[in-house]
């Protein structure tokens, strides 16, 4: 499968090490190229400086082939965008989202964005184990 993941912080590097070690293809795309250093070292995918809410970034990471599309920056706003573009203007099949906001990750998921709140999924991991 060919993966872009917009965002290489501690998430969007850990999972590009992930899909990379299981076979897939897998494209990182971040602003600040430092951010790379967090790829495992043995990563056979590509790393791309630019902008996951620029069409023209997009196309150059091979946008229009991509099966899957995960967007996993520290701003729920572009996180958002990038997931809106990539499903409506590539039509990219499967696309995911992190948004922190638990309010604004179920109204997109109401209107059809697949996306996660850490936030949410964190808190009722917490409360699970303190009734444990």
């Amino acid at each position: 499968m060919k993966v872009i993941i917009m965002g290489c912080g501690r998430v969007g590097a850990r999972l590009a090490g992930l899909l990379d070690t299981a076979g897939h293809n897998v494209t990182v795309l971040d602003m600040d190229s430092y951010s790379f250093r967090r790829l495992p070292s043995g990563f056979k995918g590509k790393a791309l400086v630019g902008n996951g809410i620029d069409e023209e970034a997009l196309k150059r990471v091979g946008i229009e082939q991509a099966d899957a599309f995960i967007a996993v920056t520290q701003g729920d706003n572009r996180n958002i965008m990038a997931a809106q573009i990539a499903k409506h203007i590539f039509g990219v099949k499967r696309v995911i989202c992190r948004i922190y906001d638990p309010l604004r990750q179920e109204l997109y998921e109401s209107l059809g964005l697949e996306s996660l709140s850490p936030t949410t999924i964190f808190a009722d991991l917490l409360k699970k184990k303190l009734e444990s």
